[in-house]
């Protein structure tokens, strides 16, 4: 959602809807990350937006189960937060699921799988980073390879990726164990969007 236009953000998603399994909403605070798109992404606009796709929301804030029951309510399937986020991990993932919506945590690109290796049965889906949270637009950091080798080794579920994912970085992603790919410049930007979708489907 960050790479949309954010002037015809409707329409951009009603263009795409058909090529995607759902819709990445990052939500930045200003503070755990440079940008701030609470403003652009309020739970209000989650539950607003037009879409019979999930919406999946990625807390890059500072205080994230502060926003936890807004954006469930707001019908988000589930909820990533940073595990370098100030709260209390088994909390959190305890306060999300009693939500009714799956769990998250994610981890930036220096953090290594160590951080959450303890939690790792209690959470859902697993975001690594492979770009520095906070703006779009950046390079793939290929160490996010290994951190996804190592996820999938210790029987980690849903992986997620999310930064400079194209059909070449996508590719390698999936080679490692991601099952989740999150694009985003080069999907909203792409000259064939289906095309594109497929790609990193296959």
């Amino acid at each position: 959602m960050l790479a949309a236009d954010f002037a015809r953000i409707q329409p951009e998603v009603s263009r795409l809807e058909k090529f995607v399994d759902s819709w990445h909403v990052d939500v930045m605070d200003g503070k755990f990350v440079p940008n701030n798109t609470l403003g652009k992404f309020p739970p209000e606009f989650v539950k607003r937006l037009k879409t019979k796709k999930p919406r999946d929301v990625h807390l890059m804030v500072e205080n994230p189960s502060k926003y936890f029951e807004a954006y469930a309510l707001a019908g988000c399937r589930s909820i990533t937060f940073h595990c370098e986020a100030r709260c209390n991990f088994v909390k959190a993932i305890d306060a999300i699921h009693d939500l009714g919506v799956k769990a998250g945590v994610s981890l930036k690109p220096k953090t290594p799988v160590s951080k959450i290796e303890k939690i790792l049965p209690l959470v859902d889906i697993v975001l690594v980073m492979s770009v520095e949270p906070g703006f779009g637009g950046q390079s793939f950091i290929p160490s996010a390879l290994d951190k996804i080798s190592e996820l999938r080794r210790k029987d980690a579920g849903d992986i997620a990726v999310d930064g400079g994912i194209n059909e070449i970085t996508g590719k390698q992603c999936a080679e490692a164990g991601a099952n989740i790919l999150i694009a985003g410049n080069a999907l909203f930007k792409a000259r064939d969007a289906e095309k594109f979708a497929a790609a990193l489907k296959q």
